[in-house]
C-alpha cells in the first residue's frame, strides 16, 4: 500500500500553508493592535471625561468632581 500518495502530500502542504499564513496574520494583528471593524470597543467613562476636558467642554472643577464620582 502506498498510503495517501500524492493527494495526501498536497493536503499536508495545504494545511501547513494555511496554518503558517493564519499564524502570521494573528501575530501581526496582535503586534500592531489591528482589530476587525466590528471588534471596536466603547470608550470608558474616564476616556470620555478626559476628552471633554481636553476639548475645553468642562472646567477643571467639573472635571475633578466628575472624576471623583467615576472612581468611587
Amino acid at each position: 500500500m502506498m498510503g495517501f500518495g500524492f493527494v495526501g502530500m498536497l493536503l499536508f502542504w495545504a494545511v501547513l500553508l494555511v496554518l503558517l499564513v493564519g499564524g502570521a496574520i494573528l501575530v501581526l494583528r496582535q503586534a500592531t493592535g489591528t482589530r476587525l471593524p466590528g471588534d471596536q470597543r466603547q470608550p470608558t467613562a474616564r476616556q470620555v471625561l478626559d476628552g471633554r476636558f481636553a476639548r475645553g467642554e468642562i472646567s477643571a472643577e467639573d472635571y475633578e468632581t466628575i472624576r471623583a464620582q467615576i472612581e468611587r
